[in-house]
């Protein structure tokens, strides 16, 4: 009987330490062990220094886009989880509702606007060329008959096959990480990719063979961040955005991961 007891009292109690680790990693609609309702946000970990991993330090996900993001939704009252996916991931996860929302250096458009709700805007980049340092460059008409390359899905891809249709011969192609076309670029494989500024100058600054030139008529763009369609929470991360605009939080932010604009 006695050895009854102890095989009964050990079931229960292994149920009751299976039922507590269940409310781990809950999203918005949950909570976690600490009563606290977690949000999970989806990024593409490659975009230094909106968002990346420093593996000399730690597997941890830093960046202006996670500071911005614990910042607002401290804000909001949740407790933030970063998911790393690759990029032209993000908004499908969005629109499944995989994840609760995405920050990633992402471009609002009509396209992605038809199945995502974005916020407002919380800053604006512009696209540069990066190609190896003896490549001569100083107009559109110097890529003729070039390979440029871009980050799958990016606006920058956009922006990539825009140039190919003002000039002749140009072919373009995308990789899925920024890493590989910064590694593509080093090896030849490509002559140039189209980058955002502030990465852009980042890549350069840790490979001294690269540059960075400024494309003509390219506008700036403006990055969001992107909620499923209808989600109550986007009044509330607007709302959130702009206390720490006026607070001067997010300037900031800017002054620790960029240079201010």
């Amino acid at each position: 009987m006695k050895k009854k007891w102890l095989f009964a009292a050990a079931a229960v109690l292994s149920l009751s330490l299976a039922g507590c680790g269940s409310t781990s990693n809950k999203t918005a609609d949950n909570t976690s062990d600490q009563n606290k309702k977690v949000l999970v946000m989806g990024t593409s970990a490659d975009f230094a220094p909106f968002e990346y991993i420093d593996p000399a330090k730690s597997n941890e996900i830093i960046g202006f886009d996670v500071d911005l993001a614990k910042a607002v939704t401290e804000k909001m009252g949740y407790q933030l989880k970063v998911q790393d996916m690759e990029f032209n991931s993000l908004i499908p996860a969005v629109e499944a509702k995989k994840i609760d929302f995405s920050m990633a250096g992402i471009t609002p458009n009509e396209e992605r606007a038809k199945v995502v709700d974005f916020t407002d805007s919380y800053y604006d980049t512009h696209d540069y060329l990066i190609t190896k340092k003896d490549f001569k460059y100083d107009k559109l008409d110097d890529l003729k008959g070039k390979k440029i390359g871009a980050q799958v899905s990016s606006i920058e891809e956009d922006t990539a096959k825009a140039i190919s249709g003002k000039v002749s011969g140009v072919k373009v192609e995308t990789r899925d990480r920024v890493p590989e076309l910064i590694q593509e670029v080093k090896l030849g494989r490509l002559d140039a990719i189209v980058l955002e500024d502030i990465v852009a100058e980042n890549y350069v600054k840790q490979n001294n063979d690269l540059k960075f030139s400024k494309i003509q008529g390219v506008e700036n763009q403006k990055k969001a961040a992107a909620f499923p369609k209808g989600s109550k929470l986007v009044k509330e991360y607007n709302k959130a955005v702009k206390e720490l605009k006026d607070s001067g939080e997010i300037d900031k932010m800017k002054a620790k991961w960029f240079k201010v604009k």
